[in-house]
């Protein structure tokens, strides 16, 4: 068990990188859906932190993967550029129409079902 707080944060951050880097190539998956996986059922804002943080990791996080619930690309703002996030997913075969992924249920890629 971790110490303090921050150290707990950034665990659960790190875990979040992991389920992250899982998400294939061309879905998606939602802020919640990875809460969840992760034994945080209301944790929905903490994965989004943990996304904010997602260029400090180590490793490469596909942070352009994360949305939120509707499909939409709110975490949009913290890319390098406002298109950023949709370019990304763009070329990965996922069609973004004002800020929101098309097709979002046949795209959505669920870590509790698809990681057991």
């Amino acid at each position: 068990m971790p110490r303090n707080p921050t150290e707990a944060h950034r665990n659960f951050f790190q875990d979040v990188h992991e389920v992250v880097r899982l998400v294939p190539e061309g879905r998606v998956t939602t802020y919640g859906a990875i809460a969840h996986y992760l034994g945080a059922r209301h944790g929905a804002r903490m994965v989004g932190w943990a996304m904010m943080a997602a260029h400090t990791a180590n490793e490469y996080v596909p942070a352009h993967r994360v949305i939120n619930r509707n499909g939409l690309l709110t975490g949009k703002q913290h890319f390098a550029t406002p298109t950023a996030m949709q370019a990304a997913l763009e070329a990965e075969g996922v069609p973004v129409q004002d800020d929101q992924v098309q097709d979002f249920k046949t795209r959505f890629w669920d870590p509790s079902t698809e990681l057991g």
